[in-house]
């Protein structure tokens, strides 16, 4: 692959996670209706399940790909993510659903794993901290045209077509992948599988420090973010009463991904990315201050949230690439495994606090708001203390 296509390979792989989280939003009130389920919040389950099982599956996956390559690996995970869309398709069982959902999620942590790993494999530095930003920008178009998608989909078709367009779209990378993939990791820079051997490459990236502590803060970049995308439907629609706009609003929102991902990629080179990350959580943290109090003061508005939300979004673009390439930054002799942990970590713990803040939902932003408060806060404080210097031993 040349360098162009090799950024839409990564991003649609990494865009497959997003159009399984974001196709189905427009369709939890009718799981909530068609299962009757007694608690509408219930219904966010399928998003928090599939997250646990991309994120659990993710450990497995980073060795398997040190050991016998990317490519096969990465075609088993599409197999198992098309065939389990088809599974949910087809169930009448809520739990059933859910089962089926949580095996799609380990289906697709083959396509997050690999895509980081391709990336490591390839570049280094700066310039994959360029890929990643290219790839951010065209996966952040899918949360744009999910809902819609989804949306579409339901005026047309039952629910369980959204389950159908997953199949299509892990068939269709599937496809890629068999026509155009050429494995990255040679022979000779394999590892071995042994429980010694992964262990060892677990052991060095939960022992590389700047790796640990940017790892924990993109979990809670990224537990801030799930919080949104687990609300958003019940905030668009139950707080502001917006109806078949939400679809259309939660878009609008989305677009600052796409556009800080992009502007990322032009400034990386410039300003480095510890000094973006720690702006953008600076940012991040004055920007739901803001809203914070606007919301507890009873003047929200639709406008407000939009723009202040969107504000978060578009931080959350610019510190989602950069954090997770300076986590990868020195493992790149055991990139699988350590992509999978880093994986394993953002994905699991941004899972729970989103379920977590997604249950609080009272009927207003403050619960989403406040976590965002609280969890910026919490991964500045953790990269002020990783960039410090590590204390000396004593002699």
């Amino acid at each position: 692959m040349g360098f162009t296509e090799f950024v839409g390979f990564i991003a649609a792989c990494m865009a497959l996670n997003a159009l399984a989280i974001d196709v189905m939003l427009p369709a939890l009130p009718m799981l909530h209706a068609d299962f009757s389920l007694t608690d509408p919040n219930q219904a966010q389950a399928v998003i928090g399940v599939y997250l646990l099982g991309m994120g659990a599956s993710q450990l497995v996956y980073g060795p398997l790909s040190d050991r016998y390559g990317r490519r096969p690996v990465l075609i088993g995970g599409l197999i198992v993510f098309a065939v389990a869309g088809m599974l949910s398709s087809l169930t009448d069982s809520f739990a059933t659903l859910l089962a089926a959902r949580l095996l799609q999620g380990v289906g697709a942590g083959a396509p997050r794993v690999i895509a980081v790993s391709l990336a490591r494999d390839k570049y280094s530095g700066a310039q994959m901290g360029k890929v990643m930003s290219l790839a951010m920008m065209v996966f952040m178009a899918v949360p744009i045209l999910a809902p819609s998608m989804g949306q579409l989909i339901l005026l047309v078709a039952p629910w369980r077509w959204a389950f159908g367009a997953l199949v299509i779209a892990g068939a269709a990378v599937l496809t890629w992948t068999l026509l155009r993939l050429q494995e990255s990791l040679p022979e000779e820079h394999r590892r071995a599988i042994s429980p010694r051997a992964i262990f060892g490459a677990y052991r060095i990236t939960l022992t590389t420090r700047t790796s640990v502590g940017y790892m924990l803060a993109l979990g809670l970049v990224v537990g801030g973010h799930m919080s949104f995308i687990t609300s958003a439907q019940q905030i668009f629609v139950d707080v502001f009463d917006v109806g078949r706009s939400f679809t259309l609003l939660f878009a609008a929102v989305a677009v600052a991904m796409a556009v800080a991902a992009f502007t990322n990629s032009r400034l990386v080179h410039r300003f480095g990315m510890r000094r973006l990350s720690l702006t953008g959580l600076v940012t991040l943290i004055v920007l739901n201050v803001i809203h914070l109090g606007l919301a507890l003061s009873g003047n929200e508005t639709l406008l407000a949230f939009m723009l202040l939300q969107g504000g978060s979004v578009f931080v959350f673009g610019f510190l989602a690439s950069n954090l997770n390439t300076l986590a990868m930054e020195p493992l790149g002799h055991v990139a699988g495994t350590a992509s999978s942990m880093i994986g394993f970590f953002s994905t699991v713990t941004g899972a729970l606090i989103g379920l977590m803040v997604g249950h609080l939902f009272n009927g207003s932003v403050s619960p989403l708001v406040g976590a965002y408060v609280v969890l910026g806060s919490l991964a500045l404080a953790t990269v002020y203390y990783t960039e410090r210097p590590a204390p000396a031993l004593a002699a």
